[in-house]
Formats: structure tokens, sequence, C-alpha cells
């Protein structure tokens, strides 16, 4: 059953600019260690950048909280080449689903210049095949 849903779109030229004035505050004030390694591993997009900002801006509002309860950098997105991105969450981000009893979160990105945009869905009950459990 979905428990709540939430929708993020966002400039990509804002992501860049936020990225060329504050490239190691950004990185690291947004995205887990994990998700660093990813970027560092592969040619910077800042297209990609946007759409994986916009991904945590949705599950949070998907989880009911928005960015103030929880961080950014509570929720990974996990991006394995071939299949669905899948959604981590950590922190404050994890206890505010678990409170809920979301067991699950499918999330999509997609990016057309000049915006990137996602979209989240938290899920409540059994997960049966689906990847993104918490």
């Amino acid at each position: 059953m979905i428990q709540g849903v939430g929708v993020d779109l966002i400039s990509i030229e804002r992501i860049r600019r936020l990225y060329q004035r504050f490239p190691d505050r950004f990185l690291k004030r947004i995205f887990s260690d994990r998700e660093l390694q990813h970027f560092l591993n592969q040619k910077f997009s800042a297209a990609s950048l946007a759409a994986r900002f916009a991904a945590k801006e949705a599950v949070l509002k998907a989880i009911g909280c928005g960015i103030g309860p929880a961080a950014l950098k509570d929720v990974e997105i996990i991006a394995t080449p071939g299949k669905q991105p899948r959604v981590e969450l950590h922190g404050e981000a994890y206890r505010l689903a678990g409170s809920k009893n979301i067991t699950a979160i499918a999330v999509s990105l997609t990016h057309e210049p000049p915006f990137a945009s996602a979209i989240a869905a938290a899920c409540t009950g059994p997960v049966t095949d689906y990847d993104s459990s918490l």
C-alpha cells in the first residue's frame, strides 16, 4: 500500500552553479561516501547530480518530512547499471520511515535540460520482489 508520494523538479543549472562555487562542500553535504565514490569513478554530470538531488528531496517528501527533520545525506540513491535505482535510508530518515511502517521506496529519476526530476513512492506492507527495501 502506498503511504506517501513525493516529487521534485530542479534546475540543472542551479546544481551546476552550486557545485562550481562550492564543490567539496556541496558534495559532502548532500551525498553519502558511497554516492561520492560513484561520482568520482564516473565522468561528472551536472544533470546526474541534479536528478539525484531531486530524488533525495522526493524521497523525503514521500516519507512525510521534507528537508529539515531529516537530511538529504540520510537518503542514498544507489544506481546499478541496467537496474532501477534503489533507496537506502539512514539516520533520521530511517527512523521516520520506520515509525510510519514504510518498508520500501520506489524511485524514478529523469533529466532533460534545463530540468531534472524525480518521483518517489513510499510503501507499507510486505516487501515481495521489489529491490528497494529499507
